[in-house]
């Protein structure tokens, strides 16, 4: 599948993505310390029945993460900053036109805040992996700030080490590895510290929120709980909801992606 290469200063920092197919746009925002491509390659997510039903999907790596540059600020990395990021984005990509956009864990939380601020800008969302939110997101903080602590004492090896001493959860007990680290060791502590900061919109914020929306959760998996899944269900009107219990499901869900946009056809 061939790529087109580009890349664009946005809010400063200059930001670095691929594009594969021709059609509708489709913009996807990765998680945290992943890239553009880290969940395809370790085989949990296959977006390419995305290129093959003719839309044209684009890849990026958020501030700090991948080939993209970021400062050294943590309020750079919240999701409401995030968020900033990815309306300018989508002004330089698509200015005139609404645009279909996918997140996955972070960049499901910063697209979401996005849309919850100018939803005119959005034609359909697709958020998979909801991570922890409201009442569930204040440990998951702690965490990462007992990480950013890890890395700034003994590197981004010592994180590994951290890693590969915690049990696998959920579906990725089925994986031969822990995902890499698409972060600087010298922006990594920065990163989480931003990471630690964020959370969804209030609840009130998002109900109601008039963009057609797939939210796409996984099982057993503490940093990404179902319940967020569930409760955005709730509230987004025009909402589709699934739960994977395997890396098979999770798989799978590109052709799922594929007929919900259809229905936009």
């Amino acid at each position: 599948m061939s790529r087109r290469e580009g890349s664009a200063v946005i809010r400063g920092a200059r930001i670095d993505w691929s594009v594969a197919g021709d059609g509708p746009l489709v913009i996807f925002g990765h998680g945290l310390t992943n890239d553009r491509d880290t969940m395809e390659d370790a085989g949990i997510f296959d977006f390419a029945p995305l290129v093959a039903a003719g839309f044209r999907l684009l890849r990026f790596d958020w501030r700090g993460h991948g080939a993209s540059g970021g400062g050294t600020d943590p309020d750079e990395y919240t999701w409401s900053s995030l968020a900033d990021d990815f309306l300018a984005l989508i002004d330089e990509l698509q200015p005139d036109e609404p645009v279909i956009a996918m997140g996955c864990s972070m960049g499901t939380g910063s697209i979401l805040t996005a849309a919850v601020r100018r939803p005119d800008r959005f034609a359909r969302l697709v958020l998979t992996a909801p991570p922890t939110a409201w009442q569930t997101r204040a440990a998951q903080g702690d965490m990462y700030r007992q990480l950013a602590q890890i890395v700034e004492n003994g590197g981004v090896q010592a994180l590994e080490r951290a890693q590969e001493m915690m049990p696998p959860v959920g579906i990725f007990a089925e994986l031969p590895a822990a995902l890499p680290v698409r972060v600087s060791p010298q922006l990594l502590p920065t990163v989480l510290r931003g990471a630690a900061e964020a959370d969804l919109p209030q609840q009130e914020a998002i109900r109601g929120l008039p963009v057609p929306t797939l939210i796409l959760s996984w099982s057993g998996d503490p940093g990404h709980p179902v319940s967020t899944g569930e409760t955005l269900h709730e509230l987004i009107p025009d909402s589709e909801f699934q739960v994977a219990h395997s890396l098979a499901q999770t798989r799978a869900w590109g052709e799922a992606i594929v007929a919900f946009l259809r229905q936009g056809e």
